[in-house]
């Protein structure tokens, strides 16, 4: 803990501070969390601009992508400028210039089995804001396998969804036992995205490491919020802990993530 914060400290974070339920305690909690954000796209752009300004110490970027022009309707830390750069570049730039007491790694990879352990292992907190099946599932099982809280986010044209898992019962798979059939769910270049949607659904998933970093008020572990845009509606529904499930059930199959496939139904590795 620093609670010794300096004057510009004081200053950047006086909004803060001046909460009794946060306070230089509050802040100095948040100054110490470090936190991996996989995906600096839709989710990641919003999640990595508020946990910027909240002073989170140390940020780690993993994404293997480059910025294209039509990332910037939704994708709100990169510029016109940044196309053709690699994500982390720009993220990371987006990040130094907003608060300079924010520390950033520049993972410039695609997170895979063979480096996934280590780099949660780095973090004390870690989100989900990637966009693909294979991703959601390997953060799950390298989350939950070493006890690190994540935040998951997922959006779809106006339909978006967040949840928590504390690293304990339940997880990922405890919904999702395994990845739709290949082809079955569309991605955003293919559906489409509403621009301002995984804005909302970012800030939640930030508002989630917040409390969680602060150890404040209640997460969304065991409960998930659907929300849908064109309605302007929210949906809680209860995640439970399956007792059959591979990665944190009674009699776990997934002891590594060695031991599962991240390509296709994204179940167990085959022998």
């Amino acid at each position: 803990m620093r609670p010794d914060l300096d004057p510009e400290q004081l200053d950047r974070y006086s909004r803060h501070i001046i909460m009794n339920d946060v306070g230089p305690e509050g802040q100095a909690a948040l100054l110490d969390t470090d936190v991996l954000v996989v995906g600096a796209g839709g989710l990641g752009a919003p999640v990595l601009q508020y946990l910027a300004a909240a002073g989170i110490g140390r940020l780690g970027i993993v994404d293997d992508d480059t910025v294209e022009r039509s990332n910037l309707q939704r994708q709100v830390i990169h510029g016109d400028d940044d196309i053709g750069r690699p994500k982390v570049d720009s993220a990371a730039e987006f990040v130094t210039g907003l608060n300079p007491d924010v520390t950033v790694d520049r993972h410039e990879l695609r997170l895979a089995r063979e480096n996934a352990t280590d780099l949660v292992a780095d973090y004390d907190i870690v989100v989900d804001a990637s966009d693909n099946f294979a991703t959601r599932f390997l953060v799950n099982d390298a989350c939950t396998l070493s006890g690190t809280p994540f935040s998951h986010g997922a959006i779809f044209q106006f339909e978006g969804q967040v949840t928590t898992f504390s690293g304990d019962s339940p997880c990922y798979r405890c919904l999702f036992p395994e990845a739709p059939p290949e082809g079955t769910v569309p991605d955003c270049a293919t559906a489409g995205v509403l621009g301002v949607l995984p804005g909302t659904i970012g800030c939640m998933q930030a508002t989630e490491v917040v409390k969680l970093a602060m150890d404040y008020g209640e997460t969304l572990d065991g409960r998930l919020i659907a929300y849908d845009a064109a309605e302007m509606s929210f949906e809680e529904i209860p995640v439970a802990p399956k007792p059959d499930c591979p990665v944190c059930g009674d009699d776990p199959a997934i002891a590594s993530v060695a031991d599962a496939s991240y390509e296709g139904r994204c179940s167990l590795a085959e022998d």
